[in-house]
């Protein structure tokens, strides 16, 4: 498949699935979560309260991996490896735009200071379970 081809599937894909894992570094350890995710072209976007471990976790070591697409329907689901970097974005447009009524259970509202996001810069996505075609790899 050609680079171009490549990236259209992945950008399909991670448009497509918004649950996924996030792991992050604790301890020169792997510490995986279930998070919500949104995507602006690659970028990957996670909300989350300012004070949960996973903010310290990252300020410490910004490496972090995300799964996203597969759907426990087969061994031939497809799904994508994101290894990325992340940072703590506190823009209140961004909080704006990826406001749902469902995080009020957690946030008083968009405005509210403890809702934020972990913004993830993809560096390398792998493409994986494509029906018997090897795993491909996309180095942004």
């Amino acid at each position: 498949m050609s680079n171009e081809q490549l990236k259209e599937k992945v950008l399909k894909l991670i448009s497509h699935h918004k649950n996924g894992v996030l792991s992050t570094v604790e301890n020169n350890k792997p510490h995986s979560r279930y998070m919500t995710f949104y995507n602006d072209h690659f970028t990957l976007f996670t909300p989350t309260k300012l004070n949960q471990e996973k903010i310290e976790e990252i300020e410490n070591n910004n490496a972090v991996s995300v799964l996203l697409g597969y759907e426990g329907n087969g061994l031939s689901d497809e799904y994508v490896e994101i290894s990325g970097v992340a940072e703590l974005n506190k823009s209140q447009d961004l909080k704006t735009k990826f406001w749902e009524e469902s995080f009020k259970q957690w946030f008083e509202g968009p405005d509210d200071p403890n809702y934020v996001f972990i913004q993830i810069q993809p560096k390398i996505i792998r493409l994986l379970n494509t029906q018997g075609v090897p795993s491909e790899e996309l180095v942004l």
